[in-house]
């Protein structure tokens, strides 16, 4: 039961799900230029910018909410029919089977609410790098830099996430074994395990983030700078060009976040490999 396996099961309605979320992500990558667009106009005593941003926001809140409307009940089928299959595998005992009952409620949450910010986020990311690349060269060449660095952090820790996650969920499926056995020494040593790979995964992830997090804000604060540096420009101008930097930096944030959790999916699905679709 793989990623791909689960999409390709359910294909022709997670990619209707999928399609509208490239919609809603295209939507968004307008705001800051429709916002720039109503301070020009405001400035100039007109109220068209305004009018074009509201109707911007409107039709953003249909889509929105339509994709979360179908979302929240396709999913609910989706887990409920891979949920049978486990719980219906022979030789499984019930503690390894409520705990691969629990990774797929992760994976099934995965597709339904981790999925849509990814793609917004990759959406965000190079269509934030095509409009900076128009508006400005110096900026647009330090996102590259600053994405590189970024990616380099986090290829860095990768096998020590695998590994965290691997000895997470090993401790993980011996839970219902260990409270079947009412035994207090026993369960409080287990919880002390388990939770020892919880803070360590957790510790690295803060140790990451504070890193990207340093840089990003060192770079936002050089690129405010950079935009008003030696050329006349509007004031809407230079707003949409610090709030795509912003919008960029919050992409290349949560993105290494999503990584790491496919990554630990990736280490799930293996687990959940035999069984097949019906």
């Amino acid at each position: 039961m793989t990623l791909p396996n689960i999409f390709s099961r359910f294909r022709f309605r997670m990619s209707l799900t999928f399609l509208l979320v490239l919609f809603e992500g295209i939507l968004a990558i307008l705001f800051p230029l429709f916002i720039g667009y109503a301070i020009n106009d405001a400035l100039k005593g007109t109220y068209d910018g305004a009018m074009m941003l509201g109707a911007l926001g409107i039709v953003s809140l249909i889509i929105g909410a339509a994709r979360r409307l179908f979302d929240s009940r396709f999913y609910a089928r989706v887990y409920q029919e891979l949920g049978y299959e486990i719980g219906t595998i022979e030789g499984l005992t019930p503690s390894k089977q409520t705990a691969r009952l629990s990774m797929l409620a992760e994976i099934v949450e995965f597709f339904e609410n981790s999925i849509p910010q990814i793609f917004n986020s990759i959406i965000g990311l190079a269509g934030t790098l095509i409009i900076v690349a128009s508006l400005n060269t110096k900026i647009f060449m330090g996102c590259l830099v600053i994405l590189l660095v970024v990616f380099c952090v986090y290829a860095l820790t990768k096998n020590k996430t695998i590994r965290f996650n691997t000895a997470y969920n090993n401790s993980l499926e011996q839970q219902v074994e260990i409270l079947s056995k009412n035994d207090k020494p026993n369960l409080k040593s287990y919880l002390k395990d388990l939770m020892k790979w919880n803070i360590k995964l957790s510790d690295l992830e803060t140790i990451n983030f504070s890193v990207v997090w340093m840089l990003m804000m060192g770079f936002l604060v050089v690129s405010i700078i950079w935009s008003v540096e030696g050329v006349e420009v509007n004031y809407g101008d230079v707003f949409a060009l610090v709030m795509y930097v912003f919008q960029y930096i919050e992409s290349v944030i949560t993105l290494p976040f999503f990584y790491q959790q496919w990554l630990r999916l990736k280490e799930i699905s293996s687990r959940l490999s035999h069984v097949t679709a019906t």
